[in-house]
This record gives C-alpha cells, sequence and structure tokens, in this order.
C-alpha cells in the first residue's frame, strides 16, 4: 500500500523499496508541495503527479533517463542550432517557463498554479533551473524546460515550444550543461518523444536510484546557472 500523507505528515519518505514492493511506481498519496518534502522527494527518486484522485507521488519501474555522453542530436536539429536564429538562455525567466509549461497542457494540466509557487520558490532557492530558447532577433520567449537538481542530479519535468523544434533546441542546450557542470544523466522520469529522440534509455529503479543516490551527495555546483 502506498503511503497516505496530509500537510502534517513528515516530509521524509521512507525507502522506495519498502513504500513499493510490487512495483505499482506510486509510493505515496497527497500531502503537499513544501519546499522541505519536494526535496526530500526528489533526492529520493520520488515525484509529484496531481491526479483526480489526489496528489500521487511517484517512482516509476523502469525508470527512463538519458546519460549525457550518449545524447543523440540529429543533423537538422544541430544546424538549426548553429543557424543563429535562436538564443538560449539559463535561468533568465524560470516563471514563464513554468506558466508556458502549464498553458501547453491545457485540457487536464497536471501543472497546478500551487505548484507553480512552490517550483518557482525551488528556484529561488536555487533546486529547480529552466533552460530558455529566444528569438535571436526579437527576443521572444519561444521554448523551453525547467527541472529540479539535488546535488549533482537533474529530473526534468515539463517542456514547451511555441515554434517547431524550439523546445528541443532547450533540451539541447540544457543536456550540454548537464554535461559541462559534471551531471552524468538526466531523469526523464518516464519515455517521452522528446527525450527518446535524444536517445533516452530504461533502467531499472534499482539501477536508477543507486546512481541517484550517488549524485545527489554532490554539493559542488553553482545555484544559479545564469553563466
Amino acid at each position: 500500500m502506498p503511503l497516505w500523507l496530509n500537510e502534517a505528515s513528515s516530509p521524509h519518505f521512507p525507502p522506495v523499496e519498502r513504500l513499493d514492493p510490487e512495483h505499482t511506481g506510486i509510493v505515496a498519496v497527497n500531502g503537499d508541495f513544501s519546499i522541505e518534502r519536494l526535496i526530500n522527494a526528489y533526492a529520493n527518486g520520488i515525484f509529484p503527479w496531481p491526479s483526480d484522485y489526489g496528489l500521487l507521488w511517484h517512482s516509476p519501474d523502469p525508470r527512463y533517463v538519458l546519460f549525457t555522453d550518449d545524447v543523440h542530436l540529429s543533423r537538422s536539429l544541430l544546424k538549426q542550432i548553429r543557424s543563429g536564429r535562436f538564443e538560449t538562455r539559463f535561468d533568465t525567466n524560470f516563471a514563464s517557463v513554468i506558466r508556458l509549461c502549464s498553458e501547453e497542457r491545457k485540457r487536464g494540466t497536471w501543472i497546478l498554479p500551487e505548484m507553480q509557487t512552490a517550483y518557482t520558490r525551488l528556484h529561488e532557492l536555487g533546486y529547480a533551473h529552466s533552460a530558455e530558447t529566444y528569438d535571436a532577433e526579437t527576443g521572444e520567449l519561444i521554448g523551453g524546460l525547467y527541472g529540479v537538481s539535488i546535488g549533482k542530479s537533474f529530473a526534468g519535468e515539463s517542456c514547451f515550444f511555441r515554434r517547431d523544434n524550439a523546445g528541443k533546441i532547450a533540451f539541447a542546450a540544457l543536456v550540454a550543461k548537464l554535461g559541462e557542470l559534471g551531471i552524468p544523466f538526466m531523469d526523464c522520469q518516464m519515455e517521452t518523444p522528446l527525450s527518446k529522440s535524444f536517445g533516452g534509455v530504461f533502467v531499472s529503479r534499482k539501477q536508477y536510484l543507486t546512481m541517484l543516490r550517488r549524485q545527489v551527495q554532490q554539493q559542488d555546483i553553482p545555484k544559479n546557472w545564469m553563466m
């Protein structure tokens, strides 16, 4: 049975292996988006996903990840990146990125207003980051994604685009940034067409948690990724 939470529940999660011995992927239900609970969740390979049944906390098995040394960039995407028509930045407009990600899923969106508030606070504290694509001529924000970083781990959350390939360009910039920071893999949580196109792979939850626990112990990366 998953762990049932309320706002007064401890923000610390027991080991995932104990919470989900049958590998359902759902390890806890309800609770809230407190900063301490979110940090503890991501540090233990758990992420929230609001649903019609309440707030579900997931740790899927298998897990979909992208190793930064094994990224595949198509020739067409490389051509667009090198065209000079786009500019990529980090952490300059986090609130707009998460808001536009929520609008990308207008029907049944899971990025609730309280989630936007909580993750923006995580960003202010240096635990959440955004990669952004701008039109180099007009300065318009046309694509981006955000995620959560604990130590030298990174979990991608959501992506949006307002122009073809703008989301992919931000994704490519993010992967390069992770490599630069010494983050060896990106948690994609579940397989999507975007993560698959870059070379994501499934790993067992056990393998993922072993990798994650090693990475969250490392704290020598900057809290602000603007540079």
